[in-house]
């Protein structure tokens, strides 16, 4: 799906030479495993899921290098004041091309008029999204329940 006219800015092809940004909720089941797991993301071992969840989030960016998906985040949010991005993911043979942050900065704009943007990231990714506007909580611990390893 092509990009809506709020996120042409330097989105079309973004700031990385020929990293194409989409608007889209429709991936095959191989390319959403080969994402997952090049980060090691035990959700990448249940490609099915993975289709469907990506077809239930209210916001899915991709970046995309020709047909290969490298890079991805999706967004729940409840319409007006509250917005969590729930993966945010590049593949590492991509690292360092700014394709990260370009999709936090289009999950920004879109959601520039919310009140929180929320994120749980992991220590080692702190610096990462404090670079990308986010403080982390001094006042509160992410909690789970769980049947994924990563």
């Amino acid at each position: 799906m092509a990009l809506k006219p709020w996120m042409q800015k330097n989105w079309s092809k973004g700031t990385d030479m020929g990293i194409e940004y989409r608007d889209t909720h429709d991936f095959s089941k191989e390319e959403l495993e080969e994402l997952f797991l090049s980060v090691e993301w035990s959700s990448g071992h249940f490609p099915e899921k993975l289709v469907i969840s990506m077809k239930n989030f209210k916001t899915v960016y991709s970046a995309w290098d020709d047909n290969k998906l490298v890079g991805l985040i999706s967004v729940m949010d409840d319409g007006i004041m509250n917005a969590y991005v729930h993966y945010l993911l590049v593949n590492p043979e991509y690292y360092g091309r700014t394709i990260g942050r370009t999709l936090v900065d289009m999950v920004k704009e879109r959601y520039k008029e919310y009140l929180r943007i929320a994120v749980i990231g992991y220590d080692n990714e702190a610096r990462f999204y404090e670079q990308c506007g986010f403080v982390k909580s001094t006042d509160s611990s992410p909690m789970f329940i769980t049947s994924l390893w990563t």
